[in-house]
């Protein structure tokens, strides 16, 4: 009987220890972004009274280009460290590019910010901002994100409307064609371009980077499975990775290429969409999506190979370096 009691008591108290956790873990999330919430409204606020002062005009003349570093000096004697030159200076910058607090994120930290304050480019600030904001990307994935110009390789599918709506909107994921990137950049594979490097050993490379992987592969991506075979006909072939994406409702099926792009590879990639269509996919499932990831990429195999209607089966090159700006931002300016 007392065993039983035990029992009976050792379920309530993990019951209790859950319940208390639980309520300590939501404290500190609300204590955090209280927090969070005053900080940056304070440095939004310090931001707006160097401004202001700069703008006097007569004090102005006085201190000249030494203000920054004598309120950094004097603001550091009296309230300690945290007063910097470089961090008034971003303080200042903060409030010069959001000079309106009701369109900041609370969401966002002030790290956030600090990375957001390095984009030029305001539509690509923009963008960063909605979409650190929609998809909760840490401090580390935000600053991958603009490393690796995300809003320029996907201003590269799109026309000029397009990408106004992208600055706008974020990314919206309605069609195949919206989760689709070309170049895709795995520089966290940490593969040098001159390295000697197989299918097998690139693809091992992205399962043990997974988490990195499905961060640059976007919205929705989760995985399924690696080297998954099927069979037809009582012959076996192995699909390099499997994917589902929750928002479109659909399997991919990833192939990768490491030589050139041929025919035989797109037709091999139908085939195995089309055996997914007709043996895995659920009725209330979207048909399955085919992206063939390769170094190099002839346009012309591919608008020769794929039908003209083709809205299931993609060839994007990938990069095992991240683009430099210049290379994008050119391409970008064709279209704006």
């Amino acid at each position: 009987m007392k065993r039983k009691n035990r029992v009976i008591l050792s379920k309530t108290y993990q019951h209790l220890i859950e319940s208390v956790g639980s309520l300590l873990i939501e404290a500190r999330k609300k204590i955090y972004s209280h927090i969070n919430q005053t900080l940056i409204t304070a440095y939004w606020q310090i931001g707006k009274y160097i401004i202001e002062f700069q703008q006097q005009g007569k004090e102005k003349a006085t201190y000249g280009s030494q203000l920054l570093d004598t309120l950094a000096l004097d603001l550091g004697r009296k309230y300690g460290k945290g007063f910097s030159r470089d961090n008034l200076e971003r303080m200042r910058k903060f409030y010069l590019l959001f000079p309106k607090s009701a369109t900041l994120s609370w969401k966002l930290s002030w790290n956030h910010y600090c990375l957001l304050m390095r984009v030029e480019d305001k539509q690509a600030r923009q963008f960063y901002i909605m979409e650190a904001d929609k998809e909760k990307w840490s401090v580390r994935e935000l600053d991958r994100q603009i490393n690796s110009m995300l809003f320029e390789r996907l201003s590269l599918s799109k026309d000029k409307k397009g990408v106004l709506e992208l600055a706008e909107k974020g990314q919206m994921v309605n069609k195949a064609e919206d989760i689709v990137k070309d170049p895709y950049v795995l520089e966290f594979l940490n593969v040098g371009p001159s390295e000697k490097y197989t299918e097998t050993s690139l693809e091992e490379a992205i399962i043990n980077n997974l988490n990195d992987f499905l961060l640059e592969f976007g919205k929705g991506f989760m995985f399924v499975s690696q080297q998954q075979r099927i069979t037809i006909e009582d012959e076996h072939f192995y699909l390099d990775l499997v994917l589902n994406n929750r928002i479109l409702r659909c399997f991919v099926i990833l192939e990768i290429k490491v030589g050139k792009l041929t025919h035989q590879d797109l037709g091999q990639l139908q085939m195995y969409v089309n055996y997914y269509n007709q043996q895995v996919k659920q009725q209330d499932e979207n048909p399955t999506l085919g992206i063939l990831l390769c170094a190099d990429k002839k346009e012309a195999i591919v608008r020769y190979t794929l039908p003209e209607d083709n809205k299931h089966i993609f060839a994007s090159k990938y990069k095992l370096c991240l683009p430099t700006k210049e290379e994008l931002v050119q391409e970008v300016r064709k279209l704006i």
